[in-house]
C-alpha cells in the first residue's frame, strides 16, 4: 500500500489552485504549506480515511531537488480513488475550470471492469491525472 508521493511543480501557486480545486470534490484540502531549505515549499493534501484527516498522502514541492533529479515531475499518471461517480463528474469539471486539459471525459471504462468509471485530466504540468469510481452505479 502506498504512503505518499512527491511531485515536483515549477509553480507552488498555480499547483496549488489547480491542485485546491481538483481535488476538492474528492474531499481534499490543504493541510500543510512550509518551507524546507532553499526555494522549496511543500502542500499536502490529506488521505480522508485517516481518523484525524492530517496524514498528507500527496505533497507538492516547488522546484528541484538539491539531491539531482529533474526539476519538475512530468508525464506521470496519478489516479485518487472517488466515492460515487457525481464525484468523479465533478472533479473534471473542476480540474477543467481551474487551467487543467481534458483527456477523456467521465465516463465508464469496461475494458478496465464492467463499473470503472473514470475521468481523466492533463494538470499544469503535464501529468495525467485522474478520479475513479469503481462502484456500481
Amino acid at each position: 500500500m502506498l504512503d505518499h508521493m512527491t511531485f515536483r511543480v515549477s509553480d507552488i501557486a498555480r499547483a496549488k489552485a489547480f491542485y485546491t480545486a481538483a481535488l476538492a470534490p474528492l474531499g481534499y484540502s490543504v493541510v500543510f504549506e512550509g518551507r524546507y531549505g532553499a526555494n522549496m515549499l511543500g502542500l499536502a493534501y490529506p488521505d480522508p480515511s485517516e481518523p484525524d484527516g492530517k496524514k498528507a498522502d500527496v505533497w507538492f514541492i516547488d522546484g528541484p531537488s538539491p539531491h539531482g533529479g529533474p526539476p519538475t515531475t512530468t508525464g506521470c499518471h496519478l489516479a485518487w480513488r472517488a466515492e460515487s461517480r457525481e464525484q468523479v463528474d465533478a472533479f473534471h469539471r473542476a480540474a477543467i475550470a481551474a487551467g487543467g486539459r481534458d483527456n477523456g471525459a467521465p465516463g465508464l471504462r469496461p475494458d478496465y471492469h464492467p463499473h470503472y468509471y473514470g475521468a481523466f485530466v492533463i494538470d499544469p504540468e503535464g501529468n495525467n491525472i485522474e478520479a475513479v469510481c469503481h462502484r456500481p452505479g
